[in-house]
């Protein structure tokens, strides 16, 4: 009988697209862990957040990335350069498309780049449950020449592991890059500021989420059953450091309340969270400080 096996394959997934596109819930989906923010909010993400997923047959590296939008200053430099480092050092693009919102002028620009590439790339319908999804031809006219399409509802599983199977066709035969056991090459202490700034986005209104970052000053792990974490909540003005604390404290203590439940789940001890709020005038036009906080 032949011992005949399959190549191992390896390499790195570029998941593409406009604000809001579910890449980031894609990524949570495929890796299994809830790395990446997720909320409603377009621009949660703002920095390459890379996920791992190992497999008997292969190792995706899945790099999720801001969405690509229109903008001006250093957070939008350092998010953009993101998209274009991952279209760079990737071996497999994913460019997603909300179904309900339909293909965009901004997608020709993706598609245009995807193409000059030269590399594989797949387009991917996503949120195929909701009702709207279904108002629109898929693929359309003008999505270009993907090397295959599919139509995925990744918070709850559908058509993900098809969507799987075919990026590992797609890879090159390669050992892998990280030990079976890594799902992230992140450091815990950003994603804990990450999973504060998740809790701050569904607590705060429409606007202020946009203008505040999360530092974590102290990450104590000396107790095996006990994390202490102290951060600092992020805000532009005098004016918006009220509205993060709430009265008597009740917003805060919510942000608080909400962060700490993600981290415990996430790290399975318990967690005491120590939250701040700073007034940062600076923190988005500059990109050393842009650097001290994670984004790249």
């Amino acid at each position: 009988m032949s011992d005949e096996r399959k190549p191992h394959r390896a390499g790195v997934v570029a998941l593409l697209g406009l604000p809001n596109a579910g890449k980031s819930t894609l990524l949570n989906r495929l890796v299994g862990e809830r790395l990446a923010i997720v909320t409603h909010k377009p621009q949660t993400t703002r920095s390459r957040i890379l996920g791992i997923v190992s497999r008997p047959d292969a190792q995706l590296l899945l790099v999720d990335t801001p969405g690509v939008h229109e903008g001006h200053g250093a957070l939008h430099e350092v998010m953009q350069e993101a998209v274009d480092e991952a279209l760079g050092d990737c071996d497999v693009a994913v460019l997603l498309v909300d179904l309900a919102r339909g293909w965009e002028e901004r997608h020709d620009l993706l598609r245009d780049r995807l193409d000059a590439a030269g590399k594989p790339w797949l387009l991917v319908g996503t949120k195929s449950d909701l009702p709207r999804a279904g108002d629109r031809p898929w693929p359309p006219e003008n999505a270009g020449k993907p090397d295959a399409v599919f139509r995925i509802a990744a918070d709850k599983g559908h058509g993900t592991p098809t969507l799987l199977d075919a990026l590992v066709e797609r890879l090159p035969e390669s050992p892998p890059y990280y030990p079976d056991d890594e799902i992230t090459d992140r450091p815990l202490r950003f994603l804990a500021a990450e999973m504060v700034r998740e809790a701050a986005f569904q607590e705060l209104s429409e606007e202020l989420p946009y203008d505040l970052a999360v530092e974590v000053e102290s990450f104590d792990e000396s107790r095996p059953d006990l994390a202490r974490i102290r951060a600092n909540l992020l805000v532009r003005r005098d004016s918006q450091k009220g509205m993060v604390i709430g009265a008597g404290g009740h917003q805060i203590k919510a942000i608080g309340s909400r962060a700490r439940k993600s981290l415990e789940k996430f790290m399975g001890q318990q967690v005491h969270l120590e939250l701040w709020v700073k007034v940062d005038p600076s923190w988005f036009k500059k990109r050393k400080r842009l650097n001290s906080l994670g984004y790249f």
